[in-house]
Parts: structure tokens; sequence; C-alpha cells
């Protein structure tokens, strides 16, 4: 079978292995080297570092003898599942929208919901965030509003008795 860069490269790699652990003396491993690169069938390469304790492997054995734990193999590719917009989320958003139309009546559902929204939002992960802290924030604004309108009333109810 005709040697691949990759198998000459392995080779070349046992050589420089048994080299550094002093088998080869170093004419004889630049003359190894030298036929490595030059090599052209696995038999060549083979006969290159036969007498070395490791060798180049063929590719048929690179098969791995035991299984590879599922930790170290590719991930299915895996169509993501379509993420949807909370609903409660939305539902804030609108009681939101509409506390000025309605005179502050939706603020409290739209505070409610918002905060319902953003705990089911971080633990389903869907989408909406955005969504419910506008209507937190419309709600707490309407809320307020209402709560300085009435401290107002009261202060001045006050005033004038």
């Amino acid at each position: 079978m005709r040697a691949s860069h990759a198998d000459r490269e392995r080779a070349v790699d046992v050589l420089k292995a048994g080299f550094a652990e002093g088998r080869l003396q170093q004419p004889e491993y630049e003359q190894r080297i030298g036929r490595a690169y030059k090599a052209q069938t696995h038999a060549e390469l083979q006969m290159l570092v036969a007498d070395l304790p490791q060798g180049p492997v063929p590719q048929a054995q690179f098969i791995p003898q035991r299984p590879v734990q599922a930790t170290f193999m590719p991930m299915p590719m895996q169509m993501p599942m379509p993420v949807h917009t909370n609903s409660s989320a939305t539902g804030s958003l609108v009681c939101g929208i509409m506390t000025p139309v309605t005179w502050g009546l939706t603020a409290i559902p739209a505070v409610i919901l918002g905060h319902k929204a953003r705990a089911e939002i971080r633990r389903s992960g869907e989408r909406g965030d955005g969504q419910a802290i506008t209507g937190l924030v419309l709600g707490w604004l309407a809320i307020g509003g209402w709560a300085l309108f009435l401290l107002v009333f009261i202060l001045s109810a006050a005033v004038n008795l």
C-alpha cells in the first residue's frame, strides 16, 4: 500500500524518538530520515523502523480497540428547538401599555405578570425578557404615579384643614 505524507511523518517521529533514546547513531539516523522522506510504500517505512520499539501502524489498525466514551464523540447534529416568547411577558407588556388608557388599573397585573414571566424565562430559556422588563417598568411607573398623586392629594387635603 502506498504511504501518505502523514505515514512518513509518523515514521520520522519514531526515528526521532529512537535517536533521542540513544538507539540510533547520528549517521544512521540521518540516513534513515532521508530514506523515510523518499519512501513510497508502507513496507519501505516498516523496514526503516522495524528494529525500533514503535513503528508506523497501517490505517486499518487505527480503529479503537475499546469503545470511545460518549464524552469524546462528536455531538450529533440536531435541529434546534424553536424558542417561543413567554406568554406572561407578552401579557405584562400589553398590561403596561394599557395603563394610561385604563387610568393605571392594569399596572398591578403588569407588575405581577412581569415578575412571573422573568422567573419562567430564567427557568425555561424562552424569549420575551425585554417584554417582561418593559411591562414591569410601565407598571411600576403607573403605580408610582398613582402613589404620588394620592400623596399630593392627601397633603393638600391636610393643609386645607
